[in-house]
């Protein structure tokens, strides 16, 4: 079995199921992050952590459409996030700076890109 520390964002909108997902938060021990953020560490059977989660979750939580649940994680030494469900949508932000579309994020890329923007100011 292989253990991975995750870090999932959750917007399941107003009647989302969150008692369900809070449940299996609980169960696998996540500590809160601020709103709708937490941390675990999550073991399972197999080389693909994604999958795994994405099993699990849909097992235990009633999912919509309009849910979404993003997970930040170690893969080859790097930070990565990706969707587990639902999709990147229009930021409050947006227009104050670049639009990133869908797919994996290389989260340390984006790291350097804003100490860069940062240090510019």
């Amino acid at each position: 079995m292989t253990d991975k520390i995750v870090w999932l964002s959750f917007d399941l909108g107003v009647k989302g199921d969150y008692e369900n997902l809070y449940v299996w938060l609980d169960r696998h021990e996540a500590r809160e992050c601020g709103d709708s953020v937490a941390v675990f560490n999550y073991g399972f059977a197999g080389a693909d952590l994604i999958a795994a989660i994405k099993k699990d979750l849909k097992k235990n939580v009633n999912l919509r459409a309009r849910d979404r649940i993003y997970a930040i994680f170690l893969k080859d030494g790097k930070m990565k996030g990706t969707f587990l469900f639902g999709n990147r949508k229009a930021a409050p932000w947006s227009g104050y700076g670049k639009y990133v579309e869908g797919g994996e994020d290389d989260v340390e890329e984006l790291s350097r890109k804003t100490s860069k923007f940062l240090e510019a100011r």
